[in-house]
């Protein structure tokens, strides 16, 4: 085999290993790859790479392997402590290995091994180790391109040589260059100092000349000098290592992209694709893409506006001085032609498009961690594919499936592995609906392996670990929630030691505000019971506790409180209240005593005094009237303006729907009106704030109406003879009018037609 030299020949080089320095992800990069390889036709190739993953190079040439894919390489004693080493279809290196397997060349990785990598742990990044990221573009930036691929396509690829191992050779001068001035950092000191050591052994194996290097440009002129074997090893002397598995693992084209936070990312992951895969005309085919994406949002785009498209991207090209339209002339054709000059569609394209949802698969036979394989037999019996891209999963927790996909994403919440997140359901908040939210990220293979450490399947993991966060747990609520969460997953066997740990510190805990918190997660668990067969019996005796220890508090607690204290205050009896209405009439009744307790107790703050009237309200425990009387009398001119503010937010603020309450019973808002035009001018602007807080929470139409109601001075009309928010009596008119649209509503037109045709046919 022969390699080339800053001249470009073949025989330049002869007797030495090629060194094919590359751009990592580039598709130019690629196919310069192939094409050196293919020439050249070396007994081995080297590439850079944790060398503990040579065993799992033949996985590349499995038929269920499918790029992007990625080397995972993590400490065996702490699994967070992990690396990467993705690869795309269009990395030089994916295109390196799968060339060795077709080709029966064997290929060896020959970075610094995972052990010590994982070991060394994070430095602090210098101005070299940014340019290191992509030296490529550091060159690319000073011949005036603003994308590397194009500028290696431009001024490598595009030459009419001939020569397969000319572009190496002037990148590899190039390089030398550049190290002259952003050279020095001891990681690639170290790095470098392996890989000689290891085209020295495959040389003493293969022969100087049967040996192709496939790594870095930034690396080739330090694999390129001559360096005493003995200085190398001494580089390496002493290096911290660590005990490390590796495995293949799935990737995306987004955790490519830069904007993912990898380092040596690229912006545009779904063009290079593009690039890589097209057979001919690839300007054609990427802009025919963006045309059948925007058509299905409904965009009008049509054959002509693509073939104007590839027109201007080409003009724009050759106004540029390049000799084929890149990325940015097709995106600048893209905004003008197919999105009419907006950068809202341009936004799709670039999302869906130029970096993309790509989701890589690996073989089933990969090492994998136990837990691993057990998630991933329950994803095939479940029918739940990992998917890159975003995913709503509706769920019906009265079939068993459905029960057993919610259980299992449940449990993966409790190990951290955040695969499916809870969503509202639109169809209400019955107990036996779930929506989730899926998204499989390829830093979920990492959250696997650290919680193998809780088990080898998922069930006893997720039970081991909700054990040990329960004895954890500082805070009560974090225990309810606990509790809350097993009952959703199904973990009956981890129930006895939450439940343990509860009851403890319930009877320790003795702040209403932390028993607050904690009795909604307790209750809503009850209500699982039914839906998911449960036995909820320990957590009915300990809400039960838990609500009358607020009860017997509350009215304690609530007595001189600052006004934030006052308000997260108000926020625990609204969670009171809807935790109470579903344990029984007999902790309602006793709720409702205590309401009234607090709604006339003049050392409760006003905002809660107002909202424990206006909750009597709603349960039809007050009458309006008597709320009327109480709303008077808090916004009587005795009371200063901010308590009289504070109690109107709590009766008809916090999203309560008090806007309506208004707007249909005109008594209550002549009061509010009346207090508020009575509010003296140095006061105002005191209560000014909390009003606007109030009222601003409302709903559009609501504010609306009432503004109008205001200014027609429309609010005690009704009051005196008819029934407040009602007109004093019927108008038979208007409901006259509406029975026609009731009746055909009801189909009852259609049966009165039905039974006078019967009729017509039995009378002859």
């Amino acid at each position: 085999m022969t390699s080339a030299d800053g001249g470009g020949g073949r025989d330049a080089h002869a007797g030495r290993p090629l060194l094919l320095g590359v751009r990592h992800h580039g598709p130019g990069s690629a196919r310069a790859v192939r094409a050196a390889l293919a020439a050249a036709r070396p007994r081995t190739v080297l590439i850079e790479g944790p060398p503990e993953a040579d065993a799992l190079i033949p996985l590349a040439a499995d038929d269920a392997m499918r790029p992007p894919v990625a080397l995972l390489a993590h400490a065996v004693d702490e699994p967070g402590r992990s690396a990467f080493w993705p690869m795309a279809e269009f990395s030089p290196e994916w295109v390196a290995l799968r060339w060795a397997l077709e080709h029966g060349v064997p290929a060896r990785f020959i970075d610094l091994p995972a052990t010590h990598t994982l070991a060394w742990g994070e430095r602090e990044r210098s101005d070299a180790d940014e340019l290191r990221g992509d030296p490529l573009a550091a060159l690319a930036e000073a011949a005036g391109y603003d994308d590397v691929e194009r500028w290696w396509e431009d001024v490598v690829e595009h030459r009419t040589s001939g020569d397969p191992f000319a572009p190496f050779a002037a990148l590899e001068e190039a390089m030398g260059a550049l190290r002259e001035t952003y050279d020095g950092a001891e990681r690639d000191l170290v790095r470098e100092a392996y890989m000689r050591l290891q085209v020295r052994l495959a040389q003493r194996e293969f022969g100087a000349a049967g040996v192709a290097v496939v790594c870095g440009a930034w690396h080739v002129p330090a694999l390129r000098r001559k360096a005493a074997a003995a200085a190398d090893r001494a580089l390496l002397k002493g290096l911290p290592k660590v005990k490390a598995d590796l495995t293949w693992v799935p990737w995306t084209h987004r955790r490519l992209a830069r904007a993912g936070g990898y380092g040596a990312g690229i912006d545009s992951p779904g063009w290079y694709a593009h690039l890589f895969g097209a057979p001919d005309r690839p300007l054609e085919r990427w802009l025919t893409k963006v045309a059948v994406l925007l058509r299905a949002e409904d965009r009008m785009v049509s054959p002509a506006h693509v073939i104007e498209a590839v027109r201007l991207a080409e003009t724009l090209a050759a106004v540029r001085g390049r000799p084929l339209p890149g990325l940015g002339e097709t995106t600048d054709a893209v905004r003008a032609v197919l999105c009419e000059g907006s950068d809202v569609p341009l936004a799709l394209v670039r999302d869906r498009l130029v970096v993309g949802d790509v989701l890589g698969e690996v073989p089933a036979g990969a090492p994998a961690v136990p837990l691993q394989r057990d998630l991933d037999r329950s994803q095939r019996r479940l029918r739940l594919k990992p998917e890159a891209e975003d995913r709503e999963l509706a769920l019906d927790l009265r079939k068993e499936t459905d029960a057993e996909r919610s259980r299992l994403l449940h449990r993966l919440r409790l190990l951290h592995v955040a695969w499916g997140e809870p969503a509202a359901s639109p169809g209400g908040t019955g107990t036996f609906r779930e929506r989730w939210r899926l998204r499989w990220e390829p830093e979920l293979s990492v959250r696997v392996a650290e919680a193998g450490v809780w088990g080898t399947t998922v069930p006893a993991a997720a039970t081991a670990k909700a054990e040990t966060d329960a004895v954890a747990a500082r805070a009560l609520a974090e225990v309810t929630a606990l509790a809350e969460r097993c009952l959703l997953a199904g973990l009956p066997d981890a129930l006895p030691t939450v439940m343990r740990v509860l009851a403890d510190r319930a009877a320790l805990d003795t702040d209403v505000g932390h028993l607050a918190q904690a009795l909604p997660a307790l209750v809503r668990s009850l209500r699982y019971g039914d839906v998911r067969g449960t036995d909820t019996g320990a957590l009915a005796e300990v809400a039960a506790g838990l609500a009358e220890r607020i009860f017997v508090g509350l009215p304690a607690a609530c007595a001189s409180l600052d006004a934030d204290a006052a308000d997260e205050m108000r926020r625990h009896v609204d969670a009171v209240h809807g935790a109470v209405a579903m344990l029984g009439e007999g902790p309602r009744i006793r709720w409702r005593a205590v309401l009234r307790v607090l709604s006339g107790r003049d050392s409760v703050p006003g905002v809660v005094r107002g909202r424990a009237v206006r909750l009597l309200l709603d349960e039809g425990e007050l009458a309006p009237d008597e709320a009327a009387r109480l709303m008077g009398l808090a916004l009587s001119p005795g009371t200063p303006p901010g308590d009289a503010a504070a109690w109107i937010e709590g009766f008809v603020g916090g999203g309560s729907g008090g806007g309506l309450l208004l707007v249909h019973d005109e008594r209550l808002l002549a009061l509010v009106d009346g207090w508020l035009t009575a509010v003296p001018a140095e006061a105002f602007t005191d209560v000014l704030p909390l009003l606007r807080r109030t009222f601003s929470a409302y709903e559009p139409g609501a504010r609306r109406t009432l503004g109008e109601l205001i200014r027609r001075g429309e609010r005690t009309s009704a009051v005196e003879t008819g029934t407040p928010g009602f007109a004093p009596g019927l108008d038979a008119g208007r409901a006259d009018a509406v029975l026609p649209v009731v009746r055909l509503l009801l189909g009852l037109d259609r049966d009165r037609d039905r039974d006078r045709d019967r009729e017509t046919v039995v009378g002859g």
